[in-house]
C-alpha cells in the first residue's frame, strides 16, 4: 500500500490532480513568455539555445530552464539596452530560473565604468541599493530559486533581491555569474534573508555583492575586480559572510559602513590583493570579524576607522602593504590574531581610539609590532610582540597616548622594547632584547609606571631621558 501511495503522489501535479507539463520553446510556443503563460505550478518550460528579445515575468511554482550542453552561454535574454520598467526576468513565488544569460536591461555605460575604475570609485555618489536602475533579474518579496545564470552588461544591479515589510524572504541565489553591471553584481536589501551561495561576481560598478538593511547568508562566493568592495555591507545589514574569496577589488575585499545597526558576522573569508583593506569597517558599524585570512592588500589587512566598533578575533593578517590591523578613531577588541610580515606596523592605532589587545601574535613586521601615534587609550594583555633587526622599537607609544601593558612578551632588536613619549603603566611583562638598545626608553615628557617586569638582553633595562617621570 505504501508503494502505491508513493506512485500516486508522484503522478499528481502541484495543482493536486494533474501531472506536471513540459512546454518547449520554440517547439511548442514561439516565445518564452507565451510558454510561461501556458504553465501551471509545477510545470517546466524548456528553452532551446538562441537569443530571445523579450522581458519575462515568471509565474508561481514553475521552472524555466535552458537545454543544451552550454546552458546559459547559448540561451540569452537580450533586452537590447532599453531602459523599460521591468527587470529582464521578474521572479515569482516558488519559481526556478535555471541557466540563462540576461543582458541589455538598461544602458551599460563603458566610459562611465572606465572612469570610475580609474579613480577607485572615489567620485561615485552613495546610491541606496535598489534605488536606481532596473535589475537584470528581480527577486522582489518572493521565495524562489535563481541558479546557473549569467547576468552582465545591464544598466542596474545584476540580480536584485528585496524582502518584504511583513517578513524576510529567503530565496536561493546560487551558482550565477554576474559581471559588468552598472549597479552591483548581486544586491540583497530591505529585509531579505537570501542564501547567496557559490556565485562569481566581478567588474561590477559597485560591489560584487551588496547588502543593505538585509540579513542574508553570503557564502562560498568569488568576488573580484569590482569598482568598489568585493562584498559591501551597509544601512543596518546583518548578514553572515562566510567562506568567500574577495580579491583584486578596487576598494576593500569586504567593506562595512553606516551605523551601529550594521552588524555583520564576517568569518572564514580570504581577502587578498585588494587595493584598499582586505576587510574594512567604518562609519560607526559594528561587525564581528573572525577567522579570516587577509594578505597582500595595498592598505591594511583589516582596517577599523571612523567610529567603527570592531570585534576582531582569530584572523591571520600578513604581507599587507600597510599595517596588519589598522585602527583610526575607532573602538576595537583584538583577540588571538596572528599578524606577521606586514610592510608597516603589526597593529597601528591612530586618532582618538579605544583598543584592547589580548593574546595576539605580532611577528616580524617591518616597523613596530604595535604603534600608537595618536591620542588613543590602549590595553595590551598577554600578547607576543617580536621583530628581529632594524631600528624601530617593538612598541612605540607617542605623545597623548595612554597605554597599559600587562603580561606581554616583547622580543627582538631595535632601539627599544618600548619607546615611550606618552603614558605607560607596565606590569609583569617580559622583555628579551637583542642588538643593544633599551628595554623601556622613556623620552622627555613621558610618564612611566612599572612593576614586576623582567628585562634582559638590553644595554639598559630602563632609560629615562631628562624630564621623564
Amino acid at each position: 500500500m505504501k508503494m502505491v501511495c508513493l506512485i500516486a503522489w508522484g503522478l499528481l501535479g502541484v495543482n493536486g490532480w494533474l501531472p506536471a507539463k513540459v512546454i518547449r520553446v520554440p517547439g511548442q510556443q514561439a516565445t518564452i513568455q507565451q510558454a510561461i503563460e501556458k504553465s501551471d505550478p509545477g510545470d517546466i518550460v524548456l528553452v532551446s539555445p538562441g537569443i530571445y528579445r523579450e522581458r519575462l515575468r515568471m509565474k508561481p511554482g514553475m521552472t524555466l530552464r535552458s537545454v543544451g550542453e552550454k546552458g546559459a552561454f547559448q540561451t540569452v535574454i537580450d533586452c537590447g539596452g532599453l531602459e523599460g520598467e521591468l527587470p529582464g526576468v521578474t521572479m515569482a513565488e516558488g519559481a526556478t530560473l535555471d541557466g540563462f544569460t540576461v543582458t541589455g536591461v538598461g544602458r551599460y555605460d563603458e566610459a562611465r565604468w572606465k572612469k570610475n575604475w580609474d579613480d577607485h570609485g572615489n567620485t561615485q555618489s552613495h546610491e541606496h541599493m535598489g534605488g536606481f536602475g532596473i535589475p537584470g533579474i528581480g527577486v522582489d518579496e518572493v521565495n524562489c530559486t535563481v541558479i546557473n545564470n549569467i547576468v552582465h552588461h545591464n544598466g542596474g544591479t545584476g540580480i536584485a533581491i528585496s524582502g518584504s515589510e511583513e517578513g524576510a524572504n529567503s530565496p536561493v541565489v546560487r551558482g550565477n555569474i554576474s559581471y559588468r553591471n552598472m549597479g552591483g553584481g548581486i544586491g540583497s536589501m530591505n529585509g531579505s534573508a537570501a542564501v547567496i551561495d557559490s556565485n562569481r561576481c566581478y567588474e561590477n560598478f559597485y560591489a560584487g555583492i551588496g547588502n543593505h538593511n538585509a540579513s542574508p547568508l553570503v557564502m562560498g562566493n568569488t568576488c573580484y575586480r569590482n569598482v568598489r568592495a568585493g562584498i559591501g555591507v551597509s544601512e543596518g545589514a546583518c548578514p553572515v559572510i562566510r567562506g568567500n574569496d574577495c580579491y583584486q577589488n578596487r576598494r576593500a575585499g569586504i567593506g562595512v559602513r553606516t551605523g551601529v545597526e550594521t552588524r555583520p558576522v564576517i568569518e572564514g573569508n580570504d581577502c587578498y590583493e585588494n587595493e584598499m583593506a582586505g576587510i574594512g569597517m567604518e562609519e560607526g558599524s559594528s561587525p564581528i570579524v573572525r577567522g579570516n585570512n587577509c594578505y597582500r592588500n595595498l592598505l591594511a589587512g583589516i582596517g577599523c576607522r571612523g567610529g567603527a566598533i570592531g570585534l576582531i578575533v582569530g584572523n591571520s593578517c600578513y604581507e599587507n602593504k600597510a599595517a596588519g590591523i589598522g585602527i583610526e578613531s575607532a573602538q576595537a577588541r583584538l583577540v588571538k590574531n596572528k599578524i606577521e610580515r606586514n610592510q608597516a606596523a603589526g597593529v597601528g592605532i591612530r586618532g582618538v581610539s579605544e583598543v584592547t589587545l589580548v593574546k595576539n601574535r605580532c611577528l616580524g613586521n617591518r616597523l613596530v609590532a604595535v604603534g600608537v601615534p595618536g591620542a588613543a587609550r590602549v590595553t595590551m594583555t598577554g600578547n607576543v610582540l617580536e621583530r628581529k633587526g632594524g631600528m624601530p622599537p617593538i612598541v612605540a607609544i607617542m605623545k597623548e597616548a595612554k597605554v597599559v601593558m600587562v603580561g606581554n612578551t616583547i622580543e627582538g632588536g631595535g632601539i627599544a622594547g618600548v619607546m615611550l613619549l606618552g603614558e605607560l603603566k607596565a606590569v609583569g611583562n617580559r622583555f628579551q632584547g637583542a642588538d643593544g638598545g633599551s628595554g623601556i626608553w622613556a623620552r622627555t615628557g613621558s610618564q612611566l609606571v612599572q612593576e614586576g617586569n623582567v628585562i634582559s638582553g638590553y644595554k639598559k633595562s630602563v632609560r629615562r631621558d631628562s624630564g621623564g617621570k
